[in-house]
């Protein structure tokens, strides 16, 4: 079990990685040529591609008292169905980071990674057999950079799971196993990512497998005094081709709905496994939410989708 000041740790160093501050920038608005997650936005940088900014700024649009709700609503529909557009809608942008300086945005930008970032990725640390709260670190840097499962199968492949390798051979060879795959990842922009990988296995080479602090992530300084006032590239490896599965009309079919229902019945629901996403897929997909403590809006995220091993 990380400490607090562990946990703020682990999130500090991917906050540095993703803005450059151990805060964050919870207004900060990215756009990088070549970048499949497109528009990215937030203290730990969410992404259009993902579907991620669509349910970041439902939340925000959703809770009392947000400021820029009523400008922003407008703009659900498009971020639900990922319209790339808004890429270059000065409007929009605008928009994201003047709601940035409202105190709700970064309550819910604070609670909205907590839940759809940092949770999943100490379930997933957790399934891994990583403990240490360095480890626990790298899932979350992965997990919200994109692409934990390939790397963390890619790895299994090479050296076994972490029972077999032990926990700290594991990790470091799994940092090897995502560097030399960003280092050669046909998006040239990945390759300039392989900083994160190099500066998490620093601090395993010193052996700083508890997130002692001081320490200094990229010329940045994280000490327990920043870490109490409470927000380089960025590229994101998430695959900006999955969906957000939920209810719609007409309904959504296909494999991934598929697998949906797949991962609830190994979790004890009992639904038709008929590929189409109908209004018993969503009773069960809120009900297996509310089980895991995830908001029960009946939306596969990235986050659910995590938490249901797909």
């Amino acid at each position: 079990m990380l400490s607090d000041l562990q946990k703020e740790t682990a999130k500090a160093i991917v906050n540095i990685f993703e803005t450059g501050s151990a805060r964050g920038d919870y207004a900060r608005v990215t756009l990088l040529t070549g970048d499949s997650g497109h528009l990215t936005y937030g203290r730990a940088q969410t992404t259009l591609g993902s579907g991620n900014l669509y349910l970041l700024i439902k939340a925000y649009c959703d809770a009392p008292g947000a400021l820029c709700a009523r400008a922003l609503r407008p703009y659900l529909l498009r971020l639900a169905d990922i319209d790339l557009r808004l890429d270059t809608d000065w409007a929009f942008r605008n928009l994201l980071k003047e709601a940035g300086g409202d105190p709700v945005m970064q309550e819910t930008q604070d609670a909205f990674f907590d839940r759809v970032f940092w949770a999943p990725a100490v379930a997933a640390a957790n399934r891994a057999g990583l403990s240490e709260p360095l480890s626990v670190a790298i899932v979350y840097d992965s997990v919200v950079h994109g692409s934990w499962g390939a790397m963390r199968d890619r790895t299994i492949a090479r050296i076994g799971d972490a029972s077999r390798a032990g926990e700290r051979k594991w990790a470091v060879a799994y940092l090897d196993t995502r560097r030399d795959w960003l280092s050669s990842h046909p998006n040239t922009l990945l390759r300039k990512t392989v900083y994160r990988m190099d500066t998490l296995k620093a601090l395993a080479a010193a052996g700083n497998w508890k997130l002692d602090l001081p320490m200094v992530v990229r010329g940045v300084r994280i000490d327990a005094e920043i870490l109490g006032v409470r927000p380089p590239v960025t590229a994101s490896a998430i695959d900006a081709a999955t969906r957000n599965l939920r209810l719609t009309n007409p309904p959504m079919t296909g494999n991934d709905v598929r697998a949906l229902e797949a991962a609830l019945v190994r979790e004890g629901y009992a639904i038709n496994q008929d590929g189409v996403f109908d209004a018993g897929l969503e009773a069960a997909l809120k009900a297996f939410q509310r089980e895991y403590g995830l908001v029960d809006d009946g939306i596969a995220g990235p986050a659910t989708r995590l938490m249901l091993g797909i």
